[in-house]
């Protein structure tokens, strides 16, 4: 019987709702499609992560009979291990974000791709470090990033994953408390921001690695090296509205709010993490964003707008 992609099953995966209950037998043996994986990371971009989680069991489905279909199959395959593996560390669940990970670069290795290989090995990078095995991470970025730039003249797929790859790096190296490398990898990622920069750029593509993601990532590794005014000066000088997604202009608010409460500043912290859920409504709700929450909510809970805030997010989580 012929496979039938996700899309076809019954899984509306762009802005639409998910459809109705899909048969059986399309669900048995689910076709997976480029176009598959392109629309759930779109739902993770934008923060519909319930969205996301409605319809990533047949994606997952889907990804285990992609896997043994040859060197693209097996890219698709990884792209989906990839996304799960992020929406776990949303939700907080190192264990499955660990899992899904391993999956992704086993698949990764089989489609022979490097730029799958470093997105997978990003995706491996955060559920390492909080489970204590950062150099285990960073050799994985490390070798991610050598193969990109192998050859003479990086093609802008290559760069603008090595440069990603390096972000990852220098955020876990900061995380670890090792300042030189942090640093190395973050002038590594910025290099390689101004070489992408000479490439044409495909319309309708936003880029990933731009000035802007490189100052996201520069609050957070500055943070972690204690080194507030540094972090606070990159946190003024980003401009959200120029971050190519709705998760990414949640994260630079939460990083920020984080950069503000090590500062003493509750007041500008709350600021910041109103703007999170004004970009991403489900990322107020994570875990992670309502403990930063509470946290203001016990610095002075006397605040302006702290009640309302707190009875959406913390109170009533999603």
């Amino acid at each position: 019987m012929k496979r039938r992609s996700v899309l076809l099953a019954g899984v509306a995966l762009g802005a639409g709702a998910v459809g109705g209950p899909v048969p059986a037998w399309a669900a048995a043996e689910p076709g997976l499609s480029a176009g598959d994986v392109a629309a759930a990371r779109r739902l993770f971009a934008a923060g519909a992560y319930t969205r996301l989680g409605e319809v990533l069991p047949l994606l997952l489905a889907a990804a285990e009979h992609s896997a043994e279909q040859g060197p693209a199959g097996a890219a698709r395959a990884a792209g989906v291990w990839v996304l799960a593996s992020q929406l776990a560390v949303k939700q907080g669940r190192t264990g499955p974000a660990g899992a899904y990970a391993e999956r992704a670069g086993t698949a990764a290795r089989r489609s022979g791709d490097p730029v799958v290989l470093a997105a997978a090995a990003r995706a491996a990078a955060t559920p390492l470090r909080r489970t204590g095995r950062t150099d285990e991470a960073l050799l994985l970025l490390a070798e991610a990033r050598t193969h990109l730039l192998a050859g003479p003249r990086p093609a802008a797929a290559d760069l603008e994953a090595a440069g990603l790859a390096a972000l990852t790096a220098a955020y876990t190296a900061a995380q670890a408390h090792r300042p030189a490398l942090a640093r190395d990898f973050a002038a590594q990622a910025e290099e390689n921001t101004l070489r992408l920069a000479r490439h044409s750029h495909t319309p309708g593509r936003p880029r990933e690695l731009t000035a802007g993601q490189c100052d996201l990532y520069r609050i957070g590794i500055h943070r972690h090296l204690g080194d507030i005014d540094t972090a606070l000066a990159h946190a003024r000088r980003l401009r959200p509205d120029r971050l190519p997604t709705a998760e990414r202009r949640a994260r630079a608010a939460t990083d920020t709010a984080r950069a503000l409460l090590d500062a003493g500043d509750a007041a500008g912290a709350l600021a910041q993490l109103r703007l999170v859920e004004a970009a991403a409504p489900l990322e107020a709700h994570r875990p992670a964003v309502r403990a930063l929450t509470t946290h203001v909510a016990g610095l002075r809970p006397g605040l302006p707008g702290l009640g309302g805030f707190v009875a959406r997010t913390v109170v009533s989580p999603v």
